[in-house]
């Protein structure tokens, strides 16, 4: 039995910044880079010396010689890059010690390193943003490129008075508010170009300008389209209130361009949905539902639809049905849970049966891992029983909330966390459907699953494709009879590739979480390998090093950027709830969301379910399907279709590695990034659905690409108008 886891470079000569040391004396010295990536370093020394810390960011060619120090600097400026990108220049540090050639010396000295980082600007702009025309039919007759509105010219606001100034011509002091002659030429003839002469063009405010023109299509969109204008409205005309009838005609919504700034709700004539908000206890924990947008989700369940039951098998350790977050939401020992170990050793005491209880053992301290996958799935919401004085009234909540989903739960891992191939083949054709034999007798699957949950997995180092045949074939026979299987893509952070994740019909889920950006960023533990299909929130925690962006508390500690889920105390014998993080925890992410397309009838089976969450998953990183996200974080509001829960204009902004960063925007929506040599995605977008991050798939936006580098220092991206 196999023991398995849950699971361009441009070079400058070093130029002396100290006086010369003597021949056998190592002294501090100044290593500056500037804008370059790489930075050759030869120091005159008679001895051996050795590089016994380097930062981070900062990389050597060789760590120890005998003779000159010789070797090359290179910088990684995003490793050190704040996620404010706010920090013009690094520094860090190269540690060496030192023994001089005769004996006689010897010591240890820091070089400090400095490096200038790149620079990226840009502006987010006003773009779509939601109104009463997005909600209401359209006018009867819209106006088009060349109708003239019944109007009384336009009204035209700029971002500045400068600019508004320079619009009517006006010079101002120093060049309309200190724009060059050149920049006040460029925006008067911009309205030259759209036929406004400098006669109809009157002052309305500091900012605002009134051009006594007929109003067409094509007058409004250039004047939209011009960056240097924040609105452009028709100066429609009002009467006196009361008079001969009392019919009042209804403006029609927002025609788009106008808004507030950068960041700030931009909502005209219709009310937005509010977001569901759970109340039960530890909800504020589970970051990971927000993330994906669950709080439009359940505001669209409560409005009904989600009426077909689904059954989402978890193969996994099996289950505390005791736990009373849990009561209600299983398929139970009569009804198709089942225990396929038929080794007993086990930890239950016996072999195969339909109790899949993770057992008590004596000693116990390892958690319930299925247990914890089940409750991301199907947790109750609101009060539960309450066995114990210290327990929970309320606890978690799980993503099907009022859907009709049912766990399924099949035991496959002892209590020590093992399995073995065969179990997992037994597991799966189970729970699809297929009868099994174990120790002489046959079970049949009274609820086949359309979704099955394998948080679990092991490393093709451990186990061959040779050997994984027989697990992948049942993974094949549950895709043909309807089942949709998710597999955890592995734990160790690096490449190595995962069994059953790699099966052809599984699909293999990754794991992100939060940094501190609006976007979320891969887990360092999260495997990354050309089969990932898509990725999840499932925490940060690895070798130590732990994030806190979620904002909690818990016994009055920052909460980790974890998963919070249930669990059980086998100490105390009584139910709990405990932070966990993997792509264990991210699968069942993805196994819920594939569950509520099933239920909404959004989906009808495993092939359009997958398609559907790859169609609306954001894209992470490089452009494209790449090993670190696969085709992007699942976005659970926008492949159910929830309505809309807010409406802000915001920036998003990631390198290459999906690497995200954070520059501030001004009021005008203007930003100023210091980063590192590399690619980089820019894209200004809304956010419709409360999760931070902007311009996903079904959410207004505008994405540019750049590349900085010692070639390309600075570059300047323009406006960015969500569209």
């Amino acid at each position: 039995m196999k023991r398995w886891l849950a699971l361009t470079s441009l070079t400058f000569l070093l130029a002396a910044c100290t006086p010369p040391q003597p021949p056998g004396v190592l002294g501090e010295r100044q290593l500056d880079l500037a804008q370059a990536t790489t930075l050759e370093v030869s120091e005159p020394f008679a001895g051996t010396w050795r590089v016994s810390s380097v930062s981070p960011w900062l990389s050597v060619s060789s760590a120890s010689g005998s003779g000159p120090v010789r070797f090359t600097v290179q910088a990684d400026r995003n490793a050190a890059t704040p996620v404010t990108a706010d920090q013009a220049t690094l520094s860090g540090q190269i540690k060496l010690s030192w023994n001089s050639e005769d004996g006689a010396n010897s010591g240890s000295v820091t070089w400090t390193v400095s490096a200038q980082q790149y620079l990226l600007t840009g502006q987010v702009l006003e773009g779509a943003s939601l109104s009463g025309a997005d909600a209401a039919p359209p006018a009867a007759h819209p106006l088009s490129a060349q109708e003239v509105a019944p109007t009384r010219g336009v009204i035209v606001t700029y971002r500045s008075p400068a600019a508004r100034d320079a619009a009517l011509g006006l010079p101002g002091e120093g060049g309309a508010g200190g724009l060059s002659a050149q920049s006040v030429a460029a925006l008067s003839a911009r309205l030259d170009a759209l036929g406004v002469p400098q006669a109809a063009r009157a002052g309305l405010s500091e900012r605002s300008v009134v051009l006594k023109v007929p109003v067409t299509g094509t007058l409004l969109a250039g004047l939209r389209a011009d960056p240097a204008v924040l609105s452009a409205t028709e100066n429609v005309g009002l009467r006196e209130l009361g008079g001969p009838s009392s019919q009042v005609a209804t403006l029609p919504g927002s025609l788009g361009g106008q808004g507030t700034l950068a960041g700030q709700s931009n909502l005209t004539g219709q009310a937005l949905a509010a977001p569901v908000t759970p109340s039960d206890q530890y909800a504020p924990l589970q970051w990971a539902y927000p993330l994906m947008g669950y709080g439009a989700v359940w505001r669209d369940m409560e409005g009904g639809g989600y009426t077909r039951p689904v059954t989402v098998a978890v193969i996994d350790s099996g289950v505390r049905f005791d736990h009373p977050d849990l009561e209600g939401q299983l398929w139970g020992p009569t009804e198709g849970a089942l225990d396929v170990l038929t080794d007993t050793g086990n930890g239950d005491g016996d072999g195969a049966d339909t109790d899949p209880t993770d057992p008590s053992v004596p000693g116990r301290t390892r958690q319930t891992h299925g247990t914890h996958v089940t409750g991301i799935i199907v947790a109750r919401w609101g009060q539960n029983r309450v066995p114990c004085a210290s327990c929970s009234p309320t606890g978690v909540v799980g993503a099907a909330y009022r859907a009709p989903v049912k766990v399924l739960p099949v035991r496959v891992l002892d209590s020590n966390g093992s399995t073995s191939v065969a179990d997992v083949v037994n597991a799966v054709r189970y729970a699809a459907g297929l009868p099994v034999t174990l120790d002489g007798q046959t079970y049949t699957n009274p609820h086949p699953a359309q979704v099955i949950n394998l948080s679990l997995g092991g490393p093709e180092s451990s186990v061959s494709a040779e050997q994984a045949a027989p697990m992948c074939e049942a993974v094949a026979q549950a895709k043909s009879r309807g089942a949709l299987v998710f597999a955890a893509a592995g734990n160790d952070g690096n490449s190595s590739r995962y069994y059953p994740a790699v099966c052809e019909g599984a699909v293999p889920v990754g794991s992100v979480s939060l940094s501190g950006a609006s976007a979320p960023e891969h887990s360092a533990f999260s495997n990354a390998y050309a089969e990932v299909a898509l990725v999840a929130p499932g925490g940060t925690s690895f070798r130590g090093t732990t994030t806190t962006f979620n904002g909690g508390f818990l016994n009055g500690q920052p909460a980790p950027d974890d998963i919070f889920s249930t669990g059980w105390d086998y100490a105390k014998n009584q139910p709990n709830f405990y932070f966990a993080n993997g792509t264990s925890q991210a699968t069942p992410q993805a196994s819920a969301l594939a569950a509520l397309l099933l239920s909404k009838g959004v989906t009808t089976g495993p092939d359009d379910t997958l398609a559907r969450m790859t169609a609306t998953a954001t894209d992470l990183g490089a452009p494209g399907r790449d090993p670190l996200f696969g085709s992007g974080v699942i976005n659970a509001a926008a492949a159910l279709g929830a309505p809309a829960v807010s409406d802000t204009l915001g920036l998003r902004l990631q390198d290459a590695l999906g690497r995200p960063f954070q520059p501030a925007l001004d009021p005008l929506g203007r930003f100023t990034a210091y980063l590192g040599d590399g690619d980089y995605q820019v894209t200004g977008g809304r956010d419709r659905d409360a999760n931070g991050i902007y311009g996903e798939v079904h959410e207004p936006r505008a994405t540019k690409a750049a590349t900085l580098g010692p070639q390309a220092p600075r570059v300047d991206l323009g406006g960015l108008r969500p569209e």
